[in-house]
């Protein structure tokens, strides 16, 4: 499985940006796609996830703030990020998994910043 992350860059406190993360290669059906998050000296941390049936879980950092959807048919999923805070710069990190196959993509950097 390859994913192709884009939609990163350098937004103003309050602003928004769109991340996406199109997989490629041997999809299970059933599986979770979702997005990580890593700041400089932290911890990789989760943001969202959704599964192949709408399911979702987000962070309470985000919630009310970030939306996280999926388009199946093309096996892509996005996070809309509003109201961006400067602590939610990070490098953002696209997941996909199924079972015990894990697969990361490379990441995207978000920085909010005025």
């Amino acid at each position: 499985v390859q994913l192709q992350a884009s939609g990163g860059g350098l937004v103003q406190p309050g602003g928004s940006l769109r991340l996406s993360c199109a997989a490629s290669g041997s999809i299970f059906s059933i599986n979770v796609m979702g997005w990580y998050r890593q700041a400089p000296g932290k911890q990789r941390e989760l943001v969202a996830v959704i599964t192949s049936g709408g399911t979702t879980n987000y962070a309470d950092s985000v919630k009310g703030r970030f939306t996280i959807s999926r388009d199946n048919a093309k096996n892509t999923v996005y996070l809309q990020m509003n109201s961006l805070k400067p602590e939610d710069t990070a490098v953002y990190y696209c997941r996909y998994y199924s079972g015990n196959i894990d697969y990361w993509g490379k990441g995207t950097q978000v920085t909010v910043s005025s």
